[in-house]
């Protein structure tokens, strides 16, 4: 692949990756909610804002590390990528979630943007697997999940779309 292919390739996955394209960004769903509701689970529902935002930290970082593979230890679906519901969500709790989900991304980011990494090639320790494959991955899952973090914010009261 010529570099300029290469270029216009990582900077999609980035804008997809952090801003979302066609839906709102894991940013645009945080931004601005209150901390007294981060831990609430609406009626009906298994999981707050919270829960959502740690199971987002937790898969980013599972998948960054797998990409990464020094030593990578597969994690236990669906036990180790859910947080569990329960007391209240402190500012700390939440801030670490939002600091670690953001690192993570910059993180893999780097790894997306640096030109010795075969974008295509798969993974020796996976089964077909690519950095390429995971970054699409990382955009599916988080649109998902972020578009789940707003209807929470909604059924809260707490969501002002503009």
């Amino acid at each position: 692949m010529n570099s300029d292919n290469r270029k216009f390739i990582v900077e999609e996955l980035t804008r997809l990756i952090e801003k979302g394209n066609a839906h709102a960004s894991f940013d645009d769903a945080v931004a601005g909610i209150s901390i007294d509701l981060v831990g609430v689970v609406p009626e009906h529902l298994p999981y707050g804002v919270w829960h959502m935002a740690e199971h987002l930290r937790i898969a980013q970082w599972d998948i960054l590390e797998f990409c990464l593979g020094q030593d990578y230890q597969p994690m236990k679906w669906p036990d180790d990528y859910w947080p569990e519901v329960g007391p209240e969500v402190s500012k700390e709790q939440w801030e670490a979630t939002l600091s670690g989900f953001r690192k993570d991304r910059q993180r893999f980011l780097d790894l997306l943007k640096d030109e010795s990494r075969d974008l295509y090639a798969p993974f020796e320790h996976g089964d077909g697997q690519s950095l390429f494959r995971e970054a699409l991955l990382i955009a599916d899952h988080n649109a998902y999940h972020v578009g789940e973090i707003i209807v929470i914010r909604r059924l809260l009261g707490d969501w002002k779309s503009s």
